[in-house]
């Protein structure tokens, strides 16, 4: 007797549905996501594997070659469902993993046009969510690698019969949804956030809101740091480059840039805009540098054009004072200290097959690094 094929249940069944009722919502960023190479910063499709570590923190990204990674444009709709969430359990309504929106609701919430062009990229960015898989260390414990996640665990498109879209549904996973709902973990962002348009000028934004925050100070950080944190493909020339290319713009809503030398090493310094008036931020983390050792970039050498080129996206247009000393582990300086972190040497060749082959530029640690 042949048996009936079994069908997997679907996730929303097992889920209430949260019904966004409205777009209205103060942007709020999940501060995991914040610094961590979660996402490609190029709008050109990547395939090469993030492989990153800090001390004990590992982050690794693969893509599938189909669809490519997820970038950080798409993580808009992220930043987008974590808002809403926070929003409705500030008004103490009920809220889960499973939201049910329209897609007009999301757009214009972050600033996007509505036309079906839109609508097409939209289906892209919730592609690439569900098919770019996640494995980190990040509030996971010892055995994270066997957990594997990806941005959305699965999504529909609400139609009419005659085609005409009515609304989407789509799943968090478990593991960013208990990151949106524990409050000390959520960060309120510049709504001008969405209208930068360059790859490391959204990720540069996202690391100086989460360390420099509203502290007078500011913070500082080394830029061949950076380069290792953000998990691009440019080469280090090229991601200085562009870099300095802000600096000179001062495009980051809420923030000042400065380039400083310290010797040979170029150095990034993030003051807020204006001084606050009221409390400011706590630092992140306690006191020393970057444990940074590991980067993981594919074998081969991307110009900046190449890295931070064209791609169909879901958004592919669009007197200080001193130095802050007291920096957590993120910042290139030691409490009471003048060294700063040693700038990462070249790397070793790699393969050009198997995009897991990737090379793997080492950073030494800094003088009282116990990390």
């Amino acid at each position: 007797m042949k048996r009936p094929p079994i069908i997997a249940l679907s996730e929303r069944a097992k889920l209430d549905p949260f019904i966004v009722a409205t777009g209205a919502a103060s942007p709020r960023d999940q501060r995991d996501l914040m610094e961590r190479p979660f996402f490609s910063l190029a709008k050109a499709k990547r395939i090469a594997p993030i492989l990153y570590k800090s001390g004990d923190v590992q982050v690794e990204v693969f893509a599938v070659a189909e669809h490519g990674m997820a970038t950080i444009w798409d993580a808009d709709v992220l930043i987008w469902a974590a808002s809403q969430i926070v929003e409705a359990e500030n008004l103490d309504l009920k809220t889960s993993r499973f939201l049910r929106f329209t897609p007009y609701q999301l757009l214009t919430a972050i600033g996007r046009d509505t036309g079906a062009r839109e609508y097409k990229l939209l289906k892209g960015a919730l592609t690439r969510l569900q098919s770019t898989a996640i494995r980190t260390t990040i509030r996971q414990g010892e055995h994270w690698r066997r957990h594997q996640f990806s941005w959305i665990n699965e999504w529909e498109e609400c139609t009419t019969r005659d085609g005409r879209t009515e609304g989407m549904e789509f799943v968090l996973p478990d593991w960013f949804y208990r990151g949106v709902v524990d409050r000390s973990l959520v960060l309120a962002i510049d709504p001008a956030y969405f209208r930068l348009t360059g790859g490391i000028e959204r990720w540069l934004y996202r690391v100086a809101r989460k360390h420099a925050g509203r502290q007078t100070r500011g913070w500082v950080f080394e830029i061949a740091h950076l380069h290792a944190k953000s998990g691009s493909l440019a080469r280090m020339s090229d991601f200085a480059f562009d870099l300095r290319r802000i600096v000179q713009r001062q495009s980051l809503p809420g923030y000042r840039l400065r380039i400083d030398r310290h010797g040979r090493r170029e150095l990034l310094r993030i003051l807020p805009a204006t001084l606050p008036t009221g409390p400011v931020d706590d630092a992140v983390e306690t006191l020393g540098t970057s444990g940074a050792t590991t980067v993981g970039t594919s074998g081969t050498s991307a110009s900046g054009f190449r890295a931070h080129g064209l791609q169909l996206t879901l958004w592919p247009e669009a007197t200080l004072p001193g130095l802050n000393l007291e920096s957590n582990r993120e910042s290139n300086f030691l409490s009471g200290s003048g060294d700063v972190e040693k700038t990462s040497r070249k790397p070793d060749l790699g393969h050009r097959g198997d995009p897991r082959d990737v090379q793997t530029r080492e950073i030494p640690r800094s003088i009282g690094d116990d990390s």
